[in-house]
């Protein structure tokens, strides 16, 4: 299919382990890559990508504020829109993340995205005031994966497998 895709990599992050994720997985993603601060995220964004990267803290055992934000915005008026279309998720969690994970999960069932690869979930094990709200670096090994699944997921939108 040889096009040139948008991977949308929507992001927020409050202490950096998730912003790092997603500049991580944009350099993978090279030039399909198109990184959105949830905040700054509008229906007509998601609606001309081709696929999407959810990168986001687990705050209180669910997706960001900001994200939860991000995806209100969009939901209606993508719903019919943009079925089929490749999806992936990123998460910095202070234990398991898979609070967030279901949430966003559960969301884009209602759009029928297509789950391209596995969720990334790094536990920073941050479990007191001080740590949960101290700045953070994404360790290598996850810095490096979310390049790898940037890199897959554009790829495989430019041959046109999703």
């Amino acid at each position: 299919m040889d096009k040139n895709p948008r991977l949308l990599i929507l992001w927020h992050s409050r202490t950096g382990a998730s912003e790092a994720l997603a500049r991580a997985a944009a350099e993978g993603a090279g030039a399909a890559a198109w990184l959105v601060n949830a905040g700054e995220a509008e229906p007509d964004m998601l609606l001309a990508a081709d696929g999407y990267i959810f990168v986001c803290p687990e705050n209180l055992g669910s997706m960001s504020g900001l994200m939860k934000e991000a995806f209100d915005r969009a939901y209606y008026p993508l719903l019919g829109k943009v079925e089929g279309r490749a999806y992936a998720t990123m998460i910095a969690a202070g234990s398991d993340g898979e609070g967030a994970q279901r949430q966003i999960d559960r969301i884009v069932t209602g759009w029928r995205l297509k789950r391209v690869a596995p969720p990334v979930i790094v536990n920073l094990a941050a479990q007191t005031p001080e740590a949960i709200n101290a700045p953070k670096a994404a360790p290598e090994a996850a810095l490096v994966q979310a390049r790898d699944t940037g890199a897959a997921i554009a790829e495989g939108l430019r041959l046109g497998l999703f």
